[in-house]
């Protein structure tokens, strides 16, 4: 039987490969926006033409587009060349990626029940799509002709790295399998898009279910009036006129948290928060959890591999499952007694205000603030005056960015967005000639997931002609109309970080779609990202920020002295709970088929005890049932990505710090080693480029506050 990449679109009907379009979903419009390359400026989507209903029969097209192209490629009777197949296959499917990209981003941002419908009806066919071109014995064979005589070629570097990326990801999507497992595998594949769009809505739908509802207005005592206000006002919108509601973020810990007196009432919110996923009913995803692990270990015993994680990993900087967890087991016990000795310093507060209680997870950020009171003079709340999100965008972030590279950013209010919060900023380069368009969306909106992400609507690639659109979103609360949007000091951060995967977008500098931007190893992706933090304190920015939102009054010099001697308290904390879920990730993906657990709750005990932080004032920053990284979002065996990334990050700063930090020398080094490279270099090269040595994890233990303390020596 041919390979179904072969065979024509009707005969794909037939067999089930393509649906069609049952009587209830709407014809195919007259004018679909998704069929066209935008004429937009960066070919941005034009948001303001396209509705739900155009992109079930765009996906259509796009669908018997690329199959048609595919066919034409495998079929194609010439010797395979570099040109014929590579290339063909770099220029085929563009129909089809160019609708996905606007789809799975707008999903995510800005989603609702008729997205959510597409959502599910696609996964599992984009998933067939997938396997239809990656498991086509024809096209296959031309390409391991090609890797077969790749010394041969006279291929230039990048190009000889496309064959080799291309040739790898086939092998590793089953390419060399026999017939009978390449159809359980494409069962298995068709069956983990379906549980993970299924995991991703569901954890949506709990987090704005799972609001908490307040009764009285003494009970949110030590709340600022803007977030009382914000809870009456979601109250009301929600038929809970003269209440209050608590909206959730999707970690485990809550910001009101830090702020709320009331103790049964931060119970309340931690309770709920903790329980998400695990309560039965509609939104619960213990099931999802144990299937979505024990597919993804029987896919990787099909393809070979020990478990899941074996399989992930080989493609990742790190290497091997065992690499991750000698870097995991070496942090952990550190960082579990640092917490515990914050604990202690937060247990005696309690215990001399006669509290009567010990220490629980609901309590941490609250005694956590008073001890910083008490400490250092220091109250996170006393920073946010200083941190107007507009000014934090426009004076930090992108001043920083012209300073180090050179661009500058004009806003542009005449594009179409997706919703009234976006803005669009035209970046253009050093010379002044157009280099992106950078979409910000920053505030939280139940239709919009949780977490902060950065993502492509175009991506740069010379083989095509294109130039970046890239998108930041954030989750920040929005205020009451006419208030101004204040940040905390990680939110602060997350505006750099983020940004720094934008920059890494955007100054893409490649040839081929298949390296564009941000496309490298998950475990390295995020070391730009962290790289970009740095400047959210670097004095010459924080100066031309963070200044008061009333009085224009800059941070004063004794309170970021108490910020800087506050640092490193609560790192225990920090490190414990983001440990505490990268270890659960590799727990899940590490078991064989036979050896993953339907009871989820147990598992996930038993797995935090065995690795050494099951400490309860400290649970993991994401439980297993609403864990979006893992079991929905491209981190699978993956988490532990923002730490191995921060090892990089902690050598390079220390890099910037030594050569003179914010200068467009040490900008275009960046630039022209990792950030315009893309996929097109190995991740450990660039950075040896950039910093002309190997990653050391000493700056990193200093950072956490987790180095071994030297004892003095005695006279």
């Amino acid at each position: 039987m041919r390979s179904p990449s072969l065979l024509p679109s009707t005969l794909l009907l037939t067999l089930g490969l393509l649906a069609p379009l049952s009587a209830a979903e709407p014809a195919m419009p007259t004018a679909n926006p998704l069929l066209a390359e935008s004429s937009l400026p960066f070919h941005l989507p034009p948001f303001n033409l396209i509705k739900d209903e155009h992109f079930l029969p765009a996906f259509e097209a796009g669908i018997a587009a690329e199959l048609k192209e595919v066919e034409a490629i495998a079929a194609n009777p010439a010797a395979p060349t570099f040109d014929n197949t590579l290339v063909a296959l770099e220029k085929s499917g563009q129909l089809l990626a160019r609708v996905n990209r606007v789809f799975s981003n707008l999903v995510k941002a800005h989603t609702n029940p008729a997205l959510d419908k597409v959502d599910q009806a696609m996964a599992p066919r984009l998933a067939a799509q997938r396997d239809a071109i990656r498991l086509n014995p024809a096209l296959f064979a031309r390409i391991q002709a090609l890797y077969d005589q790749r010394e041969k070629l006279g291929l230039d570097p990048e190009a000889q790295r496309l064959l080799w990326r291309y040739y790898t990801d086939f092998v590793r999507a089953g390419a060399k399998l026999g017939e009978a497992d390449k159809t359980k595998l494409k069962a298995l594949n068709a069956e983990l898009a379906t549980l993970e769009t299924s995991f991703s809505q569901l954890v949506l739908k709990e987090v704005n279910a799972s609001a908490v509802l307040v009764e009285t207005r003494a009970e949110l005592a030590g709340l600022s009036a803007g977030q009382i206000t914000a809870a009456a006002e979601l109250a009301k919108a929600r038929g809970h006129e003269g209440k209050f509601l608590l909206r959730l973020q999707n970690t485990t810990g809550q910001p009101p948290l830090a702020a709320l007196e009331n103790r049964a009432l931060r119970e309340r919110v931690q309770q709920a928060s903790l329980a998400r996923g695990s309560r039965g009913g509609e939104f619960d995803t213990r099931a999802l959890v144990s299937r979505l692990a024990r597919f993804r270990a029987e896919r990787a015993a099909l393809l070979g591999y020990a478990h899941h994680a074996a399989y992930s990993l080989e493609d990742q900087t790190a290497g091997t499952a065992e690499a991750v967890n000698s870097l995991l087991a070496q942090l952990a016990a550190p960082a579990v007694a640092n917490a515990r000795r914050e604990a202690a310093t937060m247990q005696a507060v309690i215990d001399r205000e006669k509290g009567g209680f010990p220490l629980a997870a609901w309590d941490w950020a609250f005694y956590a603030e008073k001890v910083r009171r008490e400490r250092y003079a220091f109250d996170e709340a006393q920073l946010r005056p200083y941190f107007e999100l507009d000014r934090v965008l426009r004076d930090g972030v992108f001043f920083a960015a012209t300073k180090l590279y050179g661009i500058t950013f004009a806003e542009r209010h005449d594009l179409p967005v997706y919703h009234p919060d976006v803005r669009v900023f035209a970046v253009a380069d050093a010379d002044g000639r157009p280099l992106a368009l950078f979409l910000f969306d920053p505030y939280a909106r139940p239709s919009k997931r949780g977490g902060a992400w950065a993502n492509a609507y175009v991506p740069q690639a010379r083989l095509l002609g294109t130039q970046p659109v890239i998108a930041n979103h954030l989750n920040v609360p929005k205020p009451p109309a006419g208030e101004p949007t204040l940040l905390t000091l990680d939110e602060v951060r997350t505006a750099f970080h983020e940004f720094g995967h934008a920059l890494h977008a955007m100054f893409s500098d490649v040839t081929y779609p298949r390296f564009s931007g941000t496309a490298v190893p998950r475990d390295f992706v995020e070391f730009p990202s962290q790289v970009n933090e740095l400047w959210a304190r670097w004095p010459e920015v924080l100066k031309n920020y963070a200044k008061h939102h009333r009085t224009g009054e800059p941070l004063p010099a004794e309170l970021l002295a108490k910020v800087e001697a506050a640092e490193q308290f609560n790192e225990g904390f920090k490190t414990t709970e983001y440990l505490a879920a990268a270890l659960l990730d590799q727990a899940w993906h590490q078991l064989r088929p036979r050896g993953v657990p339907d009871d989820v709750i147990s598992f996930e005990t038993s797995a935090l005890r065995h690795a050494g932080v099951d400490f309860a004032p400290v649970p993991p920053r994401y439980r297993s049932t609403y864990f979006s990284h893992i079991f929905a979002g491209g981190y699978s065996a993956g988490y532990y990505a923002y730490i191995w990334a921060e090892v990089l990050d902690a050598d390079s700063v220390e890099w910037f710090q030594q050569h003179g930090g914010l200068t467009r020398a040490n900008g275009d080094r960046l630039r022209q080693t990792v950030l315009s490279r893309g996929g097109s270099v190995d991740a450990l090269a660039m950075f040896r480029a950039f910093t002309g040595g190997e990653p050391d994890i000493k700056p990193l233990l200093a950072r956490r506050g987790l180095a071994p303390v030297v004892p003095a020596a005695k006279n």
